[in-house]
Parts: C-alpha cells; sequence; structure tokens
C-alpha cells in the first residue's frame, strides 16, 4: 500500500530547528523522525512511499540519495574495518517517489499534486510526517476496510497537561478535572483513504477543512480512537520529550509487530572496498 508523506511545510513551531533543515528532517536520536515514521509503516509490509515535499525539498533529496546508514543507524564492524553490518538500515525494497509539491500549498493542495500516483488504489496511507505512534496499522485498515468509508484518520487523545473547568453561566464550578478524564480526541494525523477522495476535494482546500466536512456530511469519515502512545513534534519541548525517550530506550513506535505477521529487524550488508 503507498504510504504519502507530507514533508513540505515550514514548521514555523519549532523554528529553532526548522530554518535549517525541514520539519521531518529534525532528528529524534540518531536519525530524522521521518525515517522513524517510514520504519514504523515498512514493519507492516508499506514501503512505497510518496514524499510531498516543498520547503527545503533539496536536503530531504540530498538525504535519500547520497543516503549513508553508517550516520543514522547502529553497525558491527568486524575483520579489522573489512566488513560492516548496519542494523535496521533502509531495505533495499523501499521505493522512495519524491514530488516537489511547492513551498506555500496546504495539506490537500499536496495530495491533490499527487494524484496521478493514488488514483488506481483500492486505498492507501497518509501522515502528517511529525508524529509517532505504536497504533496497530494492521486492525486500524481492516476496520476501515469493513467501514466501506472513504477516508479514517487516527483519534487520539491530546498529551495536555492542563486542568479542565466545568461551569455554568454564572461562573459557578461543577467540576474541575485532568484533562486525561475528559472526553477530548485530536487527529493524530495518520490517515487511510480511497481515491474517492479527490471528488470530495476542490482546488486550494486544505484537507481537514471543507473536504473533511463534504465527508462528515455524506456519512464518509471514520475516526478510528486510539488511546495508546502517540507523540507529535510541534514544539522544542515536544522534541525534547521524543529525545528522553530515546535515550532512555523508551520508543513504542519502533517495537517489531508480535504474531504470524512479524516483520523480522532488517540487516544490510556492505564491504568495504
Amino acid at each position: 500500500m503507498k504510504v504519502v508523506l507530507f514533508c513540505g511545510g515550514l514548521g514555523t513551531r519549532i523554528r529553532e530547528y526548522s530554518e535549517k533543515v525541514p520539519k521531518p528532517m529534525i532528528p529524534v536520536g540518531s536519525q530524522p523522525i521521518m525515517m522513524h515514521i517510514m520504519q514504523y509503516y515498512s514493519r507492516y509490509g508499506h514501503r512505497d512511499f510518496i514524499l510531498c515535499l516543498g520547503y527545503k525539498a533539496n536536503i530531504i533529496k540530498e538525504f535519500f540519495l547520497n543516503y549513508k546508514p553508517q550516520l543514522f543507524t547502529d553497525c558491527v564492524v568486524s575483520n579489522h574495518g573489512e566488513k560492516v553490518e548496519f542494523l535496521d538500515a533502509m531495505p533495499a525494497d523501499w521505493s522512495v517517489s519524491m514530488i516537489d509539491t511547492g513551498i506555500w500549498r496546504n495539506i490537500g493542495e499536496r495530495l491533490m499534486e499527487v494524484r496521478a500516483h493514488l488514483i488506481h488504489e483500492e486505498m492507501f496511507l497518509a501522515n502528517y510526517s511529525d508524529g509517532l505512534s505504536d497504533v496497530d496499522l494492521d486492525d486500524m485498515i481492516e476496520k476501515f476496510r469493513q467501514s466501506g468509508k472513504v477516508a479514517c484518520f487516527l483519534a487520539t487523545r491530546p498529551p495536555l497537561t492542563y486542568h479542565l473547568v466545568d461551569m455554568d453561566g454564572a461562573g459557578t464550578v461543577r467540576e474541575f478535572r485532568s484533562s486525561n478524564r475528559s472526553e477530548m480526541w485530536i487527529n493524530g494525523g495518520y490517515f487511510i483513504m480511497t481515491p474517492k477522495i479527490f471528488d470530495y476535494m476542490q482546488p486550494g482546500e486544505e484537507l481537514v477543512l471543507e473536504p473533511f466536512q463534504r465527508l462528515i456530511d455524506d456519512g464518509q469519515l471514520m475516526a478510528y480512537r486510539y488511546e495508546g502512545f502517540w507523540r507529535s513534534m510541534d514544539t522544542l519541548r515536544d522534541r525534547q520529550t521524543l529525545e528522553d525517550m530515546v535515550e532512555k530506550g523508551q520508543m513504542p513506535w519502533s517495537v517489531e509487530r508480535k504474531g504470524p505477521g512479524k516483520l523480522s529487524q532488517s540487516l544490510s550488508e556492505v564491504s568495504r572496498a
């Protein structure tokens, strides 16, 4: 199944890094957050990627055109350096299409720009490229397939630390509760769609505004509720949270699948000349 990754935004809320590199290339641990996301999809067997480029597109192109796993992955060196094994490097069967969709385009416009690559698919996956999760993608896809709807998104709890106040019109407080006990759900940025989505889109529209409202009106939008791990990287503080998790070895988004469909960790081997 093809995976569309939206990689062209300016990343203004994490400008400390995005002034130098596009947001998907901001490192989490030893590699860009985009690689963590691509490895997540790869573990489920989805290795045909379409990157919608924009801001600083050349940096992403250079990363893949001059891919150097020794800079981003663990490795095993033997025979006095003559043999190098790269652990969890980019598998050889990945297909990465890099499409320049413009700098000032919104998500809907970027998706329209790669329509020709998706129109004949039964369904496809899409991601904002700035959030990590351990959601069971197989289950999400199966639930979506059974629904018969046009589009689906991951609905998750916002990682808020606020206390919410329930009060009446006079200001009398009825309840004071932690945000994790609220019924707030947000769009987690993990999508599944069929090509029928393009029938609901018009030029210039943002994907989750007008097109999704039309889907809602037709009863064609599904939310997959998930209360497990999900974390976006919108701010420097978010990045530090993910960095802390990597340093502690707590990376639920990178855990290997279990059961009959498990994929073994890839091992790429090269020899030095």
